[in-house]
């Protein structure tokens, strides 16, 4: 039997998987020999849509860019059991290296098992970790084993598990809530995504794990309604897992009972914060909440709450069968295990990367992601989303862990790590992070709804060739006024991105005010476009594809453009294939 798998994660499906799926069902329809299944996104985004082939012994054949034209031989070569005849279509030794160098727990079975079979993932030791702490943990060797395992918060914060868990613990209360934060809004971050719609009994596994170890007999996972897969995903493994006996009452007949539900976020960046996210849940606008108390002590309903992201209950039943000292061994002395990132950008190979900490940005961007596209210089990196910052090219060396990258201003973040090449310009950059957490603000505390607006404004003025002398220095008044006064930490964190960026590129922010000029020819204000009579043939791509006719010239003669007409839309530039068109 030869088991054909189609990666069907969300990625996998808007690059033509589901269309794949269908001509496989189709071609495979007379083929006794082949099984035909689905799994997640195994990381390799640049590649899909993915069909991996398992002959009878379980050797893995990868099939990348395959398209639905492709369903008829690769059923006659299941049918003649020799893959000879798919030679263009299997990975590349050098891609494969992708996935080869990574060390893989929370996504370990993201890309192998089928996220809608349970019994897939019970062959994987799935509800072992479960069923061990029910017949011989207590609660306290739970919180223990996670305290020595070192894992902390991946949601961003990067606050010991152990220490929240042992705190909901002790708090006084029969009732008590597990709440799990898949409330993922970074831009450029799709890893809790991944995980849900990958493996989602491994989330509710390790979910079930923290809810002994804390004594709490509901379960509750946020989740943003713009992940309508991960949502149906995990509705089905909810449902398998309560006919399993996994989920309900008094679980492999122990004395512990615990129910699960899903809340799907209207997709508010805010109710990324814990307690903007319990009021959420609660139906209330999502606005953070003062602390003290914490929600360990007052969350949801008020009564004691623990509320951890994706992927570090996807940890957690890897850490309780293999004990903590395994995944204390990987990492840094402050940082322990792997990380998941979100590898986007300006990048050859994007996708989803889990190392161990202690890798460097170089090993991630170069090694594993392949480098720049297109020949192009590495600029920067943009580590956690608006409340992170842009490292350069000069640290590119920094090691992987929280403290080495809270040294450099940015922060680990929840993962999402977006590469910029040369022609991306910082102010560009740093204002589009603004805008984005200045829309988001909840409007709750003044720091954080006026002062984020007006640093945008002064970003715009900047980027559009208006800046004046003080902005740079305006702009660093502001952000330390913002991270001193805003209540949550959207609000203390959004000036990061700024920060690094003039910390870094303050040279990028003194050209644009003082030379007019973009140096990386970005700001549409400051670039014009003008054909280069030399190397222009007069071939008349560029005046064909102008959208407001911008463009003069005859055939075979040198074109101009016209500056008072152009929209700097750079299509002429697009469409030259001679190099004519130069953005000055």
């Amino acid at each position: 039997m030869t088991k054909v798998v189609v990666g069907a994660g969300s990625c996998g499906i808007a690059a033509g998987a589901q269309k794949v799926y269908d001509a496989l069902h189709a071609a495979l329809r007379d083929v006794s020999s082949a099984e035909l299944k689905i799994t997640g996104c195994n990381g390799m985004c640049f590649l899909e849509p993915i069909v991996d082939l398992y002959d009878g012994a379980g050797a893995l054949t990868r099939l990348v860019r395959v398209s639905e034209n492709d369903a008829a031989r690769i059923a006659e070569a299941v049918k003649r059991e020799d893959v000879s005849a798919l030679a263009d279509l299997v990975i590349d030794p050098e891609d494969a290296l992708f996935l080869e160098k990574q060390t893989r727990i929370a996504l370990r079975h993201c890309g192998v098992i089928d996220p809608e079979d349970v019994e897939d993932y019970e062959r994987t030791d799935g509800y072992q970790a479960i069923r061990k702490v029910l017949s011989s943990m207590t609660p306290e060797e739970v919180i223990e084993q996670i305290k020595i395992s070192g894992l902390a918060g991946r949601g961003g914060a990067g606050f010991p598990t152990w220490f929240k868990w042992n705190a909901a613990r002790e708090s006084a209360g029969d009732e008590k809530y597990l709440i799990c934060n898949a409330d993922e809004g970074d831009p450029g971050a799709f890893m809790d995504r991944a995980v849900i719609e990958g493996d989602p009994h491994g989330l509710i596994e390790g979910m079930l794990i923290g809810a002994y170890a804390i004594g709490a007999k509901e379960a509750i996972v946020y989740v943003r309604a713009e992940y309508p897969l991960a949502i149906r995903r995990l509705e089905k493994a909810i449902r398998q897992a309560e006919e399993k006996g996994y989920l309900g009452e008094h679980i492999f007949e122990s004395d512990f009972s615990c129910k699960m539900r899903i809340k799907a976020g209207a997709g508010a960046f805010v109710c990324g914060e814990e307690t903007a996210l319990i009021e959420s849940l609660e139906g209330s606008r999502g606005m953070p909440r003062l602390k003290p108390p914490f929600p360990a002590q007052a969350g949801y309903w008020h009564k004691p709450s623990n509320i951890n992201n994706v992927e570090t209950f996807a940890n957690v039943a890897w850490i309780l069968l293999h004990g903590g000292e395994a995944f204390a061994a990987m990492g840094t002395e402050g940082s322990k295990g792997t990380k998941v990132f979100a590898l986007t950008g300006k990048i050859r190979r994007g996708g989803l990367v889990e190392i161990p900490m202690g890798k460097t940005l170089r090993d991630v961007i170069f090694d594993i992601g392949g480098g720049i596209r297109d020949g192009k210089t590495f600029k920067a990196v943009q580590m956690g989303g608006p409340s992170g910052g842009c490292i350069p090219a000069s640290l590119l060396d920094t090691v992987i862990d929280y403290k080495a990258l809270g040294a450099t201003g940015a922060i680990m973040g929840s993962g999402g790590m977006v590469v910029m090449d040369e022609d991306t310009c910082m102010v560009g950059m740093a204002k589009f992070f603004l805008d984005f957490t200045a829309k988001e603000s909840c409007g709750k505390c003044v720091h954080c709804r006026l002062g984020t607006k007006r640093m945008l404004e002064v970003l715009t003025r900047i980027a559009d060739g208006n800046g004046k002398d003080g902005d740079i220095e305006l702009l660093e008044e502001l952000c330390a006024s913002i991270k001193d006064g805003a209540l949550c930490g959207l609000g203390q964190t959004a000036p990061n991105p700024v920060l690094t960026a003039i910390r870094y590129f303050r040279d990028e922010f003194e050209a644009h005010i003082k030379d007019k000029t973009c140096p990386a020819k970005e700001c549409t204000a400051l670039v014009s476009y003008a054909i280069d009579p030399e190397k222009c043939i007069g071939c008349t791509k560029c005046a064909r594809g102008c959208p407001v006719h911008a463009i003069d010239g005859a055939v075979k003669q040198p074109h101009t453009i016209r500056a008072d007409i152009c929209i700097k839309c750079g299509k002429c530039a697009e469409n030259c294939r001679f190099g004519a068109v130069e953005v000055r």
